[in-house]
Order: structure tokens, then sequence, then C-alpha cells
């Protein structure tokens, strides 16, 4: 008897990449008793200095405004996500056009962004995409530096859905594109209709694992000035006097911060890739 397996775009290539494969429960316990043996570590190398305030209390004060970057961390995989997944349908569907003329530039745009680094992305975006953009009625808007990185990570993401969105379409059997067609179907009412409605739960687990990696991307941004979750811990460090026993601490507190945001999405993506095995 053949079992059900789940659906995965070119899932060699991809799983590499994908979070949900390799973090588990237990990496969450582990990086708890790191994070607080750092935090005692630290809090005994502050006895040294009785007049500065301890580690614990450093990092207490400091929370909000970790806490406040990183909700522009998520922000942006949100806007980043929106953009690459309207983009990258269609995109996906460009890729599957009948006309060489509309295939070929859409291929070329999915894989040149599909294989450049993220943070060469990142680079060329800040410095290709201006500060201030004249509107047609004359008004300025200015895209401040998280609105370019936002676009610049929706790049690589757009590229990645257009193939899953082109995979998934293709992996829907031949026979009922020509069923379709005998009941005089056009191409896009079968593809509005019968094809799409498939492809989307065909779609969805590798659609979140691509979120989930989208959303631990962000922090690349602070390397271009953005005042996210380490852009902000890096200047309470800084305020707080470039103490080194500090060093450890803080970024084990933004590990624990992506790890509590990651994980549920990638049980949740595990749960909805067994709910919508495929056969094949």
């Amino acid at each position: 008897m053949k079992t059900a397996r789940p659906f995965r775009i070119d899932a060699e290539t991809l799983s590499a990449f994908l979070p949900s494969r390799s973090i588990r429960g237990w990496h969450g316990l582990v990086l708890v008793g790191i994070f607080l043996a750092s935090l005692a570590a630290a809090q005994a190398q502050g006895l040294a200095a009785p007049q500065t305030p301890s580690a614990i209390a450093t990092l207490i004060a400091w929370m909000p405004f970790i806490l406040k970057g990183f909700v522009l961390n998520l922000v942006m995989s949100f806007l980043a996500m929106g953009i690459a997944t309207v983009l990258g349908i269609a995109l996906g569907m460009l890729q599957l056009s009948h006309s060489r003329l509309v295939r070929a530039p859409a291929w070329i745009i999915t894989h040149l962004f599909r294989n450049s680094p993220w943070l060469v992305i990142l680079f060329v975006v800040m410095l290709l995409v201006p500060f201030e953009v004249e509107l047609p009625g004359g008004r300025n808007v200015i895209l401040s530096d998280w609105i370019k990185a936002t676009i610049a990570f929706s790049l690589p993401v757009m590229a990645n859905i257009s193939e899953i969105v082109r995979g998934a379409i293709v992996s829907i059997p031949r026979g009922q594109w020509e069923s379709a067609e005998s009941l005089a179907f056009t191409r896009g009412q079968t593809l509005r209709w019968i094809i799409l409605p498939q492809c989307v739960k065909r779609a969805i687990p590798p659609w979140m694992n691509w979120y989930a990696l989208l959303a631990m991307a962000t922090p690349m941004a602070s390397i271009l000035g953005v005042r996210e979750a380490v852009g902000n811990a890096q200047a309470a460090m800084e305020a707080a006097g470039a103490r080194p026993e500090l060093l450890v601490p803080f970024y084990l507190f933004l590990l624990l911060l992506f790890f509590a945001y990651i994980y549920p999405i990638s049980i949740w993506t595990r749960a909805i890739e067994r709910k919508y095995a495929v056969e094949t």
C-alpha cells in the first residue's frame, strides 16, 4: 500500500535552509539554562565593581528598549512577507506562461534573487533606493532605512515563493487540466477555480518555513543602522558602559527572544505539513 508523503518543493535544496527541521523543544531549555548561567557569571564579575549596576539590573532596565526593537523586526517580517507573497505568486504564474517573452524574464528574476546572498541584496537596495521619493502629486515621501531593508528582505523570499507557486501548479495532475479543457474552461478559469485552490494547501508549509527564515534574517538590518532588536541591544550595552560581562547575557536574551517567536511557527508548520500531506 502506498503511503502518503508530505508535498515538498525542491526538498533537497530547501530543507538545508529551513529552521523547522533542526529546532527542537529541548534546545529551548538548553538555551534558557545557558542564559541563566551567563547571567550568574556576569553577576559574579560585576561584584568586582559594586558602584555599577549588576548585569541582571542592567538587562531588566534596558529590556523594554530591546523589545521595542524586536517589534520592528516583526513589522519588517510581516511587511516583507506580504510584499513577497503578492509578487511571488504573480512571478510564479508568469513562469508558466505560454509566451517565452513573458516566461524568460520571470525565470531570470526568480533565479537571480533566489541565488543571491541576502546581505548583498540588502546592501544593493540600501544604496540604490533613494532616501526620498517624489510622488506624481508633488508630495515627497521619505524612505527610511527600515523600509528599504523591508524591500530588500522581500526580494529573495519573493523568488522562493515564485518557485513554490510554480512547483505547486506543476504538481497538479495533467488530467485535471484536460478535464477542465473538455468542459470549455479557459486557462484563466482553470487556474482560478480548479488548480490554484488545490495549490494553497501544498504551498502553505513551505511558505511558513520561508517566513520563519525571513524573521530570523531581519537582524541583518542592524548592520546598516536600523534600530531593531540587535541594534537596540548594542546601543543599550554601549549606554551601560560597554562592560564585557554584558555581551553574552544580552545576546543570549536576543537568542531566546527569536527562539520563542520562531519555535511555535516551526511546530505549527510541521502540523500543517502532516495535515496537508499529499500522496506522490
